[in-house]
């Protein structure tokens, strides 16, 4: 038989599959058997194990200003303040730390070394006292040092006193029920807890009429056509509120 008229078949041995490119196995097997196989043990018919919720990538999103472990303590302060219960989430769910920190970078600049200062003595004094970072203390623990800042500011650490606790307080509520284009109110948790029905140009009687039991608009005030914050003139047709996650 001539080269030219053999067949991959003809070339291998007897007894043995024909192989296949590494494109199709990998399609075959998916990639725990491409693993299985690169390690030499196991089988193609080997199931993976399924993935637990601890073994899973946790998903993070970067901050403007605030570093890993200011986001981390803040984060847990704000979710003392509004706390998520019986009744539905709170500041954490709402991503109230997300507004403040894009905040910090803008409008609010002029509060971002009082953060600063604030939320290392805050984190200081829960290692000094309770010798553990303060977003891991339990909840009880947390809340008894929020309490004691509020009743006079903590002793060697002056920061931590009344002022400090409400402008966090403040600007939690702020993340919590603003309209979501500041980065805070995901999902619209803030306004549902209010009740309230999200924003609309007009309001006819019958919307009136049906007071609480009004349907969620589910928009920002920016994804409105007569309130876009993209560029004029941009030639851009997408909105610049909520929906395109500004």
């Amino acid at each position: 038989m001539s080269n030219k008229n053999k067949t991959r078949k003809d070339e291998v041995g007897p007894g043995a599959a024909p192989s296949q490119s590494r494109r199709n196995l990998l399609k075959g097997v998916g990639l725990s058997g491409a693993a299985l196989l690169a390690t030499g043990s196991g089988s193609l018919s080997a199931q993976p194990a399924p993935v637990t919720s601890a073994q899973r990538i946790p998903v993070r999103e970067a901050f403007e200003t605030l570093t890993a472990l200011e986001s981390s303590t803040l984060d847990a302060f704000c979710s003392r303040i509004l706390p998520s219960d019986e009744n539905g989430p709170g500041a954490h769910e709402a991503r109230a730390v997300h507004y403040i920190d894009r905040a910090l970078a803008g409008p609010m600049s002029s509060s971002r070394e009082q953060y600063g200062i604030g939320l290392s003595a805050l984190e200081n004094y829960s290692l000094e006292s309770k010798g553990m970072s303060f977003h891991l203390l339990p909840e009880p623990e947390q809340d008894a040092i929020i309490e004691a800042m509020v009743d006079s500011p903590i002793e060697g650490y002056s920061m931590l006193n009344g002022g400090f606790f409400f402008m966090v307080r403040t600007h939690t509520i702020d993340g919590t029920f603003s309209d979501p284009y500041y980065g805070g109110n995901r999902d619209f948790i803030g306004w549902d807890l209010l009740g309230y029905p999200g924003v609309r140009a007009v309001a006819s009687p019958d919307d009136v009429s049906q007071g609480s039991a009004l349907a969620p608009s589910r928009q920002s005030a920016y994804d409105m056509p007569t309130h876009l914050k993209d560029p004029v003139g941009s030639g851009s047709s997408s909105t610049g509120g909520a929906a395109n996650g500004h």
